[in-house]
């Protein structure tokens, strides 16, 4: 009698193998040859300094970029910069949003109040207007002496 095992190792010689049909396809040319290098902790971290500064995602391409001379791009990304570019940004969203609601804000002026009222609140619309402005003007010289101190071209 002949046991489990037996049965299924059989069973696994005389049954043909089949091609699968899923699963991830082969690829073409695949990377075969490995290399392999050691580097000091200088040369380590001047090594990791370089990569970090590329922006490729894997050490293997990088490495292969600098063997073949091919033309790395570096990209340095300043978070202050970020920073203040995000927050005008929306400074700028919000006063666009004031921009558009004015007509709306005048015709409801008009249409609710005594003209008497309505001059008064159209007095105190067109304060806050100046204001605005000269806010505005405010944040365009700070960005432009931000671009010219900080941002390199």
């Amino acid at each position: 009698m002949k046991s489990e095992n037996e049965i299924r190792n059989f069973n696994q010689m005389t049954t043909p193998k089949r091609k699968r049909t899923s699963g991830r396809k082969p690829k073409e040319n695949p990377c075969s040859h490995r290399y392999s290098f050691n580097l000091n902790d200088a040369d380590n971290a001047r090594f990791l300094a370089l990569f970090e500064q590329s922006g490729l995602k894997e050490k293997a391409h990088f490495i292969t970029s600098c063997v073949f001379d091919r033309q790395l791009k570096v990209v340095k990304i300043d978070k202050a910069a970020m920073d203040y570019y995000m927050r005008l940004t929306t400074f700028h969203s919000q006063f666009r949003s004031v921009g558009v609601n004015y007509n709306q804000v005048t015709k409801a002026i008009k249409s609710a109040f005594t003209d008497k009222k309505a001059l008064a609140f159209l007095y105190k619309l067109e304060k806050s207007t100046m204001e605005l402005v000269t806010i505005s003007k405010q944040v365009m010289e700070l960005t432009e002496e931000f671009e010219r101190r900080w941002l390199q071209k």
